[in-house]
């Protein structure tokens, strides 16, 4: 009995071993660069950080304006006064800086927002991919150093996302003097 079960598990060891296992890459960042989604978010993104620069400037604009009025018009101030004009000035001098690094937070929060759903999408019609094509494992190319090009799967997921590659040009032909 006990060669019997040595047997069976040397055979499901055999049989295991000589299953193929199929190993697939792949470059997310083309795949996600690729993808309509992708350029609709850069550009919101953009107009977003245009709008956060606008407020910081204009944030900029009135302190250059009240410390120019506070230098000018300092001199007839009372001591009372000028104390409460240079308190205004410092806090909008904290306000300006503090706004940088807020902006910096916010930008930051909503580019997560926007290709988080973008990464997701792509990464399913990794794993849709994957399993339709009966791969294994799927690696993202930029960890690979060496890897055949018959695995890399980005074109049968960019189909699967309905995403037509632009056409690709040809080099100039180089003349020679």
């Amino acid at each position: 009995m006990k060669k019997l079960l040595f047997a069976g598990v040397m055979a499901l060891g055999l049989f295991t071993a000589t299953a193929q296992t199929k190993i697939g890459y792949i470059n997310t960042d083309e795949l996600i660069a690729s993808m309509p989604e992708a350029a609709k978010a850069q550009a919101e993104l953009q107009e977003y950080q245009t709008g956060l620069g606008q407020q910081y400037q204009d944030l900029q604009n009135e302190l250059n304006t009240k410390d120019s009025i506070f230098v000018k018009d300092s001199t007839t101030y009372s001591p009372s006064k000028k104390e409460i004009k240079r308190k205004e000035l410092i806090e909008l001098y904290q306000k300006v800086q503090n706004y940088q690094q807020d902006s910096q937070e916010q930008y930051q929060a909503k580019a997560n927002a926007l290709i988080t759903p973008i990464r997701e999408k792509a990464l399913n019609a990794i794993k849709t991919v994957a399993k339709e094509a009966g791969y294994s494992y799927i690696f993202n190319e930029d960890n690979l150093l060496v890897m055949p090009p018959s695995d890399n799967i980005i074109g049968l997921v960019k189909a699967k996302l309905g995403i037509k590659d632009a056409p690709k040009t040809a080099p100039a032909p180089v003349k020679k003097p």
